[in-house]
């Protein structure tokens, strides 16, 4: 049974004085409403995760970032609320309007943001910050209509049939916790490996319009006026339209963006399971680039400075068996493999699709002498941290940690106290490790954390840095190479389980592009950085 209304406000329109007016019955109506919010909550955690994974790819992988965005959204959904409450006497068109604002806004926002890094990122001044500040924009105007998706919703559902308010609200929340959840594991698990990230958010939008077009033109179609529903349906088909275009000319935008991100000479561009790969150069004489989720990590004549600053002072002492953690791309085996009395070099990385690449492309596997086919490497696909966890005894002579920067999130817990001490344990006795530890001029204090938890663990290090020539790779966690915020150095620490921290010294099998003089210079230059006194980092306290 239907229960009355209470009496309309002034100016209301007449049909909220009463039930719905539906063309099917009341239950069946009131599942299709709460399959609509099922399907709005999945898009709208959709385009949440989104924006989370453009501030990692485009500005830096940080808890910064994300947090920024979770709480501007959560924030603007609160303020969205409250405004919804003056649409509630026209909820069914506002409804209508609010999604098809939200299919446009949420399903370009990709785009947008992409466009804006790709072509204004590197200009300075006031374009430095673009992508920041559009970032914050979309993820305060999403949430706003996020937000007015609730009141609406739960009052097109009271006029279908009345119910106590605790009812309603539960009923409602179960359908948005649970689209919630198909689209927080749709996300990771379908769009973005499947549609990539602008493709994905483009048929979100698509589903999300048409969702809500169809519950307020099908289902409520009776309480909305000739003028008002014709608006809706243009309005609809419009975005529909712009979506649709869209995606036709999204594989021409993004080689467009990714020519004005990468440079012209971009050969290879995939999405593995972990990270974006993009290869540029590296064939017909041009130096070989290598980024990984946006950040280069190889680039010109610095690729065989900094391999050869990270493996040749950990090789001057026994160096039979090598571990390399990391080092995917195959360049850190290349220099290990140039050191007479290397029996075996064991790499763990996480990426089975950078090993492939360094072992198929033609410009990475020359870059690193096609050291994965050498009978003394053996590569395993598995995360640093757990297969040292499930390590069954074997030791190694040296280790080299060539990970990325300690400020990236991800990395943060392969810089723990834990991790350096499950890396002590496959250490033979006499064992060095080394550490690639970020920049030391443009971030000390995370370098000097680095030391700091060495130390924690057991380990005398001896801190060294070396110049960059050109590129300046192997940036920190913002993703600003080629930018006045770009390192220009490259941070190591030698370490040992010993009470005296080993020697900076070359072996008889010298680099080509470092020498003894240098390399003191650069440890003595490194030790005047020092900042006292820092705390260890660890998996639940991480300091970076």
């Amino acid at each position: 049974m239907i229960e009355s209304h209470a009496p309309a406000p002034p100016g209301a329109p007449p049909s909220w004085t009463g039930p719905a007016r539906l063309p099917v019955r009341p239950g069946t109506g009131r599942f299709l409403v709460l399959v609509c919010v099922f399907v709005c909550a999945a898009c709208g955690l959709v385009y949440e995760l989104e924006l989370v994974a453009f501030a990692s790819y485009l500005m830096g992988d940080s808890v910064t970032q994300a947090s920024v965005v979770l709480s501007v959204m959560v924030f603007a959904m609160g303020i969205g609320s409250l405004g919804a409450k003056r649409l509630r006497w026209h909820a069914a068109a506002g409804f209508g309007a609010v999604e098809s604002a939200l299919a446009l806004v949420g399903g370009c926002s990709a785009m947008a943001l992409y466009a804006v890094f790709a072509w204004t990122a590197g200009w300075g001044g006031m374009w430095a910050d673009g992508p920041r500040c559009l970032l914050v924009a979309f993820s305060l105007a999403i949430g706003l209509l996020i937000g007015a998706e609730v009141p609406l919703l739960m009052e097109l559902i009271q006029r279908i049939r009345r119910q106590d308010a605790g009812g309603a609200v539960a009923d409602l929340f179960a359908a948005d916790y649970v689209g919630a959840l198909v689209g927080g594991l749709a996300f990771p698990f379908l769009l973005l490996p499947f549609l990539g990230q602008l493709t994905g958010a483009l048929l979100t939008g698509t589903v999300n319009v048409v969702a809500g077009g169809a519950l307020v033109l099908g289902l409520f179609r009776r309480d909305l006026s000739r003028r008002a529903r014709w608006t809706l349906l243009c309005t609809g088909l419009t975005v529909l339209a712009v979506l649709a275009s869209a995606a036709a000319l999204a594989g021409d935008f993004e080689r467009a963006a990714r020519r004005a991100v990468y440079g012209t000479d971009v050969r290879v561009a995939v999405q593995t399971d972990v990270q974006e790969v993009v290869l540029a150069g590296g064939t017909h004489g041009r130096p070989l680039d290598l980024f990984l989720d946006g950040r280069l990590r190889v680039g010109g004549r610095d690729d065989r400075r900094y391999h050869e600053a990270l493996v040749a002072p950990a090789l001057t002492g026994p160096h039979g068996r090598v571990l390399i953690l990391g080092g995917g791309d195959g360049l850190a085996a290349r220099e290990v493999l140039r050191h007479r009395g290397v029996r075996r070099v064991d790499v763990v990385d996480l990426d089975p699709g950078l090993v492939r690449l360094a072992r198929r492309d033609p410009g990475l596997s020359a870059a690193n002498d096609h050291a994965f086919a050498d009978p003394r490497v053996r590569v395993r696909t598995a995360d640093a941290l757990a297969w040292l966890r499930e390590e069954p005894g074997r030791r190694y002579d040296v280790v080299i940690a060539d990970l990325p920067d300690p400020g990236i999130t991800a990395s943060t817990k392969l810089y723990s106290q834990e991790f350096y001490g499950l890396t002590r344990r496959v250490l033979a006795p006499g064992g060095r490790l080394v550490v690639h530890a970020g920049p030391v001029t443009a971030r000390p204090r995370a370098f000097w954390t680095v030391a700091a938890t060495l130390r924690t663990a057991g380990f005398a290090v001896s801190p060294y840095r070396v110049l960059g020539l050109d590129s300046g790779f192997a940036a920190g966690p913002d993703r600003s190479a080629g930018t006045p915020r770009a390192p220009h150095d490259w941070g190591f620490l030698l370490a040992a389980p010993a009470r005296t921290p080993p020697l900076l010294r070359l072996g008889p099998d010298r680099p080509r592009t470092l020498t003894q003089p240098e390399l003191t210079a650069d440890g003595a230059a490194a030790r005047r950085t020092r900042i006292r006194g820092l705390p260890a980092s660890t998996l639940v306290h991480p300091r970076y």
